[in-house]
This record gives structure tokens, C-alpha cells and sequence, in this order.
């Protein structure tokens, strides 16, 4: 049996005065309620930082240089392989919830007290190692 090769899945660590950007998914979505770094699922042939930028234009409303990848992390949750890949990211304007998400500015040491889906862990725990 051969696996299907992972869901891409693009996140933008984005920050401002010290505080980085959230958003909480929305009901009736996989892992609804949890917080997570703005991004989404690439498209079939899609490059991941055009992507990301789509996906911040789409949900947040916002223009969006994509810097360096900062993170690549694969992760199963049951029948679903996501290839999650993180990228330090400048926004231009303020973010709107588009889709009517919840968004938050959070501390780096208050991340923790988010709930974000497992697949983020790694990504959390470095920022935390990072604290300015």
C-alpha cells in the first residue's frame, strides 16, 4: 500500500511589538476552536510562499512579503499527512477577519496558554526558546 504524499499546508509567523499573530479556526472545520498561525492549504502545483500570501490576502485582508522558512514539520492526524511549513512573514495593514475568525496579537510566553493544534508544538516551543 503506498501512502498519499502529504497535504502542504503553509503558516506565517508574523510579529509585531513583540507579540506574534493567531487566529482560531472556525466551527465546523477540522480541529474547530483551536488557535493556529494564519496560513492554509497549498493548491495542486501551488509554491508554498504564494500560497501563504493567497491565503492572507483571503482570510486576513492583508498584503504580505514571505520571508525565510523557519520551520518544516510532517504530522498525521489519523488519516490525514500534512507537511506543515512555517515562514517568518511581514504584513502590510491590519488583519480582518474575513471568514469571521477570531484573531489575537499573544506574547511569545503566553502561547501557551492558547490551545493550538499537536502539529504546531514544535514550532511554539521554539519560539518560546527565542523569547527576545
Amino acid at each position: 500500500m503506498t501512502l498519499e504524499a502529504p497535504t502542504v499546508v503553509t503558516a506565517a509567523v508574523v510579529e509585531r511589538d513583540g507579540r506574534l499573530l493567531v487566529t482560531r479556526r472556525l466551527e465546523g472545520t477540522h480541529l474547530a476552536g483551536h488557535w493556529e498561525f494564519p496560513g492554509g492549504k497549498s493548491e495542486p502545483g501551488e509554491e508554498t510562499r504564494a500560497c501563504l500570501a493567497r491565503e492572507l490576502r483571503e482570510e486576513l485582508g492583508v498584503g504580505a512579503v514571505v520571508g525565510d522558512e523557519i520551520h518544516r514539520t510532517l504530522y498525521a492526524y489519523g488519516d490525514r499527512r500534512l507537511e506543515l511549513v512555517f515562514f517568518k512573514c511581514e504584513i502590510d495593514g491590519e488583519p480582518r477577519p474575513l471568514l469571521g475568525q477570531e484573531i489575537r496579537w499573544v506574547a511569545r510566553a503566553h502561547l501557551r496558554n492558547l490551545t493550538f493544534p499537536p502539529a504546531d508544538a514544535e514550532m511554539i516551543e521554539l519560539l518560546e526558546r527565542a523569547q527576545p
